[in-house]
């Protein structure tokens, strides 16, 4: 899968897209191997056999999952970050692409599992090595990849008001990502979390 993305990689210097994404390059013979993290965990990247596995079981992550990592390898820039939040829609070309119902951002997921708990938020957020941030009832912040930082925050809901559930990107996130496959990384972080609320 994803033959375009492998070929693409395939062009650049290794050793300069590893700094690039802040990951870790392993060199081989004929093509060697990227070590990088994504959402708190470590995947080997093999140029060779064009292949994504987790270090810790060898298993190949889905889909979205390795066109986010290699869509991130391709396009990562060395830019500091804004530590200016926005939200999807505030990004460029956001309010055109994250409009249409498909490229929505599932937030639906996290109103659902922290509704009525929003401090449930606090006790998932070590699997993800988030640390609190100040907004709403309940907020963390956590790296998808190595550039790409992520908040979420929600509001409570009561028999007044719904649940609410938001979505916050460094402003520099299109530069490392175009927006489908930040869409597709947020997406992945989303369910992850909402997933992690119900096993804790």
């Amino acid at each position: 899968m994803h033959e375009g993305l492998w070929e693409q990689l395939a062009k650049l210097d290794p050793q300069g897209t590893a700094r690039r994404a802040l990951c870790r390059y392993e060199a081989g013979d004929p093509a060697g191997t990227f070590v990088m993290t994504f959402l708190n965990k470590e995947y080997a990247v093999d140029l060779q056999d064009q292949t994504i596995l987790l270090i810790e079981d060898g298993e190949a992550p889905g889909y979205l999952e390795q066109l986010c990592i290699l869509a991130y390898l391709i396009n990562a820039k060395d830019v500091p970050l804004s530590n200016e939040l926005v939200g999807e829609k505030s990004l460029p070309g956001g309010d055109f692409y994250f409009r249409a119902k498909p490229h929505e951002l599932p937030t639906a997921m996290l109103e659902e599992a922290f509704a009525r708990r929003p401090e449930r938020l606090y006790e998932v957020m070590s699997a993800f090595d988030g640390a609190r941030r100040e907004f709403g009832d309940a907020s963390i912040q956590f790296l998808v990849l190595p550039r790409i930082p992520l908040t979420i925050t929600i509001w409570a809901g009561d028999d007044e008001f719904d649940a609410r559930a938001t979505v916050l990107f460094d402003k520099t996130a299109t530069d490392q990502l175009p927006l489908d496959a930040l869409g597709a990384a947020a997406t992945v972080a989303i369910k992850a979390v909402a997933q992690a609320a119900t096993c804790a």
